[in-house]
C-alpha cells in the first residue's frame, strides 16, 4: 500500500467529501554517488565564497534573490514563514471545464484520492458525475508545504487529482526551421491556455 500524504476532504460549496491522497507515480530515476577512486569514500560538496575561494561557514549564508545581474534581495526565515501557505488539507474546486479542456503539457504530478470514512456516497457521487459528463473540476491544493492548482477527474473507479503547470513554466517553442506538418507555415508556438 503507498504511502499516504494528508487526510482530508473535497470541498465545493456545501459539499465536503473525506478523502485521503496519496502518490500516484512512482519515478524511476537512476542516482549516483561522487567516490574517490583511491579508496571509494563517498566525495562531499564544499561550500565556498565564489570570489574568494575561502569556504564559508553554513550560519554565514543567506538566501537571495538576483533582481539583476549581480543585484540581490535576501530573504531571512521570516519571510519564507510569512510567505509559507496554510496546508488546510482541503481540495477546493473552484470550477468544472471539459476533460479536453486542459492540453496534456500542463499536467504535471497525479495523485490518488481514496474516499475516507463516512465519504464513500458522496466520493462515488462526484467520480460517475466528472466521468458521465466528460468533466475535469478544477481545484486548489496544499501538497506538503506548496499550494498548486490542480484538477480533479474519474479514472476507472478512482478520483485522480494531478497537479497543473503554469503557462511561464512551459519553455517556448524557439525552432527556427521547424515547420508544422502539412503547411509551409512556421511553427509559431502553442496557443495560451491561461
Amino acid at each position: 500500500m503507498p504511502r499516504q500524504l494528508w487526510k482530508g476532504a473535497i470541498r465545493f460549496g456545501l459539499v465536503h467529501v473525506p478523502v485521503s491522497l496519496y502518490p500516484a507515480e512512482e519515478r524511476q530515476e537512476l542516482s549516483f554517488t561522487m567516490l574517490d577512486k583511491r579508496d571509494m569514500a563517498p566525495v562531499g560538496y564544499k561550500r565556498y565564497n565564489k570570489n574568494t575561494g575561502d569556504e564559508v561557514a553554513y550560519e554565514d549564508i543567506v538566501k537571495g534573490y538576483e533582481v539583476e545581474k549581480g543585484q540581490f534581495v535576501t530573504l531571512e526565515k521570516e519571510d519564507f514563514k510569512k510567505a509559507n501557505v496554510e496546508a488546510t488539507q482541503t481540495v477546493d474546486i473552484v470550477g468544472f471545464v471539459g476533460n479536453h479542456d486542459i492540453p496534456p503539457y500542463f499536467l504535471e504530478s497525479p495523485y490518488y484520492l481514496a474516499p475516507d470514512k463516512h465519504g464513500d456516497k458522496g466520493y462515488a457521487l462526484l467520480r460517475e458525475v466528472l466521468d458521465k459528463q466528460n468533466k475535469w473540476a478544477v481545484a486548489t491544493v496544499v501538497i506538503r508545504t506548496r499550494q498548486h492548482i490542480a484538477v480533479v477527474y474519474a479514472r476507472d473507479n478512482v478520483l485522480v487529482l494531478n497537479t497543473l503547470r503554469y503557462q511561464n513554466e512551459l519553455k517556448p517553442v524557439t525552432f527556427a526551421s521547424f515547420r508544422s506538418v502539412g503547411t509551409s507555415r512556421p511553427f509559431t508556438g502553442f496557443s495560451s491556455f491561461w
